[in-house]
């Protein structure tokens, strides 16, 4: 049966059908891309992420009300000195129809993909490498399907993962280390037959459910806005963003101009920025993020620091910002803690901290002018709501099933989760 969509390699041009697909058959260094047979958008009258089901790599939903809302801002927009503010909210906000339950808009990128597991992995069991809130996002949706997920983390953000239903569906592997060396031992396990990579960048169903918040504002807006800005750590929603506003873009109702991408990291751990900044397509380690760990322990927002981020391959961030004319910006932790508190207090809800780095570099870019006043302006929020969930849900944590070290033999670790999951299932 043919799906109601291709990949695309942006390099070579090779057309693929997906088989859980995360890279171009023929080798090349790109990210592959979602071909939607249907060119204009309608909205279905599902729930949440799934209204935009026309352009998700997927057949099947979800009953969840988690997607994303786009309301005008009036007292921040006020303060910051613009006109034609929205903001785009992945977060817990009932009063403003923000229903994310884990307060993360990574629940937009899980619900996608877990229906995609589903229709094209052949049972395969997915395996999430995460800083915290992309972990929390999969251990929901695992307890949402009961489908099972094996999620590797950092062992100090183990507190992060939790859910607002009981589950005994996610395995959960902490690592003693950083990110990267999680992402390190969740790539082993997946040399386990059995186990398969959620894929991060590489997997156009989380691209595509990111995009969904672009697509959102677009409806409301009844236009693709003239800016879009946030804070990135892999980039993916910057290339999620720039994805969406194209495939607008080809069906014609929104607007014939691409959204300039504004992305920020927080100071001191700014590779891409720093490689931007100096007109280069690749990361240079040495030069951009020199003592690696030393900043990543210095941040503000951890989920932020990602050492491998689709900077330079074909079709990831310097290709987006070029596409857009786009630029970065560092963000202090000091700015991106004021920055914060101002939107708690304007708005009325908490902020994760990675999208108080996004309020502050937009103040960054209205005071250095490269957002004018009348602009029409998208500022993705992706997270907040945390203190209202607590309030009003109750949450279980996701408890370790495995503790190892950055060096575990990942063969003999990989057998002991997949004996796990399927003793569970």
């Amino acid at each position: 049966m043919m799906r109601p969509y291709t990949l695309l390699c942006p390099d070579c041009g090779e057309t693929v059908e997906d088989h859980y697909t995360l890279s171009c058959p023929s080798g090349c260094r790109a990210l592959v891309r979602t071909v939607y047979r249907k060119k204009t958008l309608d909205i279905r009258d599902e729930p949440g992420v799934f209204r935009f089901s026309d352009w998700l790599p997927v057949e099947g939903t979800i009953k969840s009300a988690a997607g994303p809302v786009t309301f005008r801002s009036t007292a921040l927009a006020r303060d910051i000195g613009l006109r034609n503010l929205w903001i785009g909210f992945s977060g817990y906000w009932p009063e403003k129809g923000g229903r994310v339950l884990t307060c993360s808009f990574k629940e937009l990128e899980a619900l996608p993909t877990m229906v995609r597991v589903r229709e094209t992995a052949r049972g395969r069991t997915l395996v999430v490498a995460s800083a915290g809130n992309t972990g929390r996002a999969f251990c929901q949706t695992a307890a949402l399907t009961g489908m099972p997920v094996v999620v590797v983390v950092p062992e100090n953000a183990v507190a992060r993962l939790w859910t607002t239903v009981e589950t005994d569906r996610v395995c959960l592997v902490t690592v003693d280390g950083d990110y990267a060396d999680a992402i390190a031992v969740a790539n082993g396990l997946c040399s386990v037959q059995g186990l398969i990579p959620e894929g991060g960048a590489k997997n156009v169903a989380r691209r595509d459910g990111m995009g969904t918040v672009m697509l959102d504002a677009a409806v409301t807006l009844g236009r693709i806005p003239d800016h879009y800005v946030q804070a990135v750590g892999s980039g993916t929603g910057g290339i999620a963003a720039w994805e969406a506003s194209m495939r607008l873009l080809g069906d014609g109702r929104f607007g014939d101009r691409l959204p300039r991408l504004h992305l920020a990291q927080n100071a001191p751990f700014v590779p891409m920025v720093r490689a931007w900044q100096a007109g280069r397509r690749e990361i240079i380690p040495e030069e951009d993020m020199p003592d690696a760990r030393a900043s990543i322990a210095a941040v503000y927002s951890d989920v932020l620091t990602n050492r491998s981020p689709p900077y330079g391959v074909g079709g990831g961030v310097f290709d987006a910002l070029t596409a857009t004319g786009g630029s970065m910006y560092s963000v202090e932790n000091r700015e991106a803690e004021d920055a914060g508190r101002h939107f708690a207090e304007a708005e009325g809800i908490d902020l994760d901290p990675a999208a108080a780095v996004a309020v502050a570099a937009l103040r960054q870019a209205v005071e250095s002018g490269k957002i004018g006043r009348n602009d029409a302006v998208l500022l993705n929020i992706t997270g907040g709501g945390y203190r209202r969930v607590a309030e009003e849900h109750e949450r279980y944590r996701i408890e370790p099933a495995f503790r190892v070290a950055p060096d575990v033999d990942a063969a003999v670790l990989g057998a002991r989760v997949l004996g796990q999951v399927r003793n569970r299932a």
